[in-house]
């Protein structure tokens, strides 16, 4: 049994998406800017549609008429910005819900934390050191 000829149209459109979408359309490329590195991160969408018919005809021989498409949508979301030994990621876009808020600011809530407690235990030894 022959391969249909939309399994043919199937497949390249397939494939043009492949060589357009990679890993690397995700996660870019790092920019060096001074002390910093910035790795942009994108939202990848895309659709895919594809259509034929076996055409009737008086002559012999097979006869089909299709075609397909494709859409792909490359969208920045943030940037992954490395300082030194810290590392932040920069949302582009501020109309997330408040649950993506509340995840966001979990680094920022540990940091405060450990300074604080850091402090407290730094003014309760030296509490004890003149006590003695």
């Amino acid at each position: 049994m022959t391969d249909h000829p939309i399994r043919g149209m199937m497949d390249t459109t397939l494939q043009k998406i492949r060589e357009m979408v990679d890993a690397s359309t995700v996660i870019g490329d790092a920019i060096h800017a001074g002390d910093a590195t910035i790795i942009p991160v994108s939202k990848i969408s895309y659709g895919f549609a594809s259509g034929g018919s076996d055409l009737p005809s008086k002559q012999e021989g097979e006869y089909f008429g299709g075609g397909g498409g494709a859409g792909v949508s490359v969208t920045p979301v943030a940037f992954i910005v490395i300082c030194g030994s810290d590392v932040r990621m920069l949302q582009i876009d501020d109309n997330h819900n408040t649950a993506n808020k509340l995840v966001d600011s979990v680094p920022d809530i540990i940091d405060r934390l450990s300074a604080a407690f850091s402090e407290r235990k730094k003014s309760s030894a030296g509490d004890s050191d003149n006590n003695a």
